[in-house]
């Protein structure tokens, strides 16, 4: 039994991102294509999203025209490609509050938002700093804090303070406190229900750009290699993608980085007619395809 259908949608993508930001150390490398895109699971009665992208005005604009951003599309029409509305989204979880992972929490009137309590809290003390501390708060629309606080005020926003199991039946969230920022969590699904599942996927948020921060790029001698922008350390992120990878017994497929542009040629996929890319990991039963 299957409980919950995925996707992963690409709304943007940066086509020429340097390689040595998404595994740490190679200089002189080149680039990749970076696509930006979220997560869309629909199942037990939910339709739930795992971040939310970002909105393409104001400070959301500058920040993406700064870091090379091109073919945006808002989630209107992205996740029409699955049938889905803004309106139908019931639950987001936020992987940390980037602008491309946090922006448009507005733009969803009818959902609940899960974050991680210390991601909030370190966010507010680094937007205080001055500006000589102003990498700590980069890759940040102070905009999408507020909008944080004001779905708190409207009973919206539910601050996870730590690992915690079954958020929603069969979906645990797991803090990496001091990683890729000061509160990333990852997301995992056990998608039958089953405590020691078999069927186990999990959402890594930034903790990892692409497959190759799980196996490194020598196959005869694999290796964890971090992320090459953090706020906290490569240590904490080398760890958290090995417990990851540990929780899925070791199947890199199924630790699912959405800025990783080889999740297209890993699952089914189709280009839809904007030239994004949607990615189907799983259909839950009675589900049909969105790809075929």
């Amino acid at each position: 039994m299957t409980d919950y259908s995925i996707w992963v949608l690409e709304y943007a993508a940066v086509e020429k991102f340097p390689f040595s930001v998404m595994l740490y150390g190679p200089q002189h490398q080149g680039t990749r294509k970076l696509p930006y895109a979220y997560a869309l699971l629909k199942g037990k009665g939910e339709t739930i999203l795992i971040d939310t992208g970002y909105d393409h005005v104001a400070f959301g604009k500058q920040l993406a025209d700064s870091y090379g951003v091109s073919n945006y599309h808002g989630p209107r029409e992205v996740l029409a490609e699955c049938g889905v509305s803004p309106e139908d989204v019931t639950k987001v979880f936020i992987t940390h509050a980037h602008f491309d992972h946090m922006g448009a929490i507005h733009l969803f009137p009818n959902a609940k938002f899960y974050l991680q309590k210390h991601e909030l809290d370190q966010w507010l003390w680094a937007l205080s700093l001055g500006q000589e501390f102003r990498f700590l708060s980069g890759g940040g629309d102070p905009a999408d804090i507020a909008r944080a606080v004001d779905a708190a005020r409207e009973g919206r926003l539910e601050l996870i303070d730590g690992d915690r199991e079954d958020v929603l039946p069969g979906i645990d969230v797991h803090l990496a406190k001091d990683t890729h920022t000061y509160g990333s969590m990852y997301v995992t699904l056990r998608n039958d229900g089953e405590r020691e599942s078999s069927d186990k996927w999990i959402f890594a948020g930034d903790l990892i750009y692409t497959y190759d921060n799980l196996t490194g790029l020598d196959p005869d001698a694999p290796q964890i290699v971090p992320i090459g922008l953090a706020v906290g350390s490569q240590h904490n992120l080398i760890f958290s993608s090995v417990e990851m990878l540990k929780s899925v017994g070791g199947e890199v497929r199924r630790v699912i980085p959405v800025h990783e542009d080889r999740l297209k040629d890993t699952f089914p996929s189709r280009l839809t007619d904007a030239g994004l890319q949607v990615v189907e990991i799983a259909l839950a039963d009675g589900e049909t395809s969105k790809v075929s």
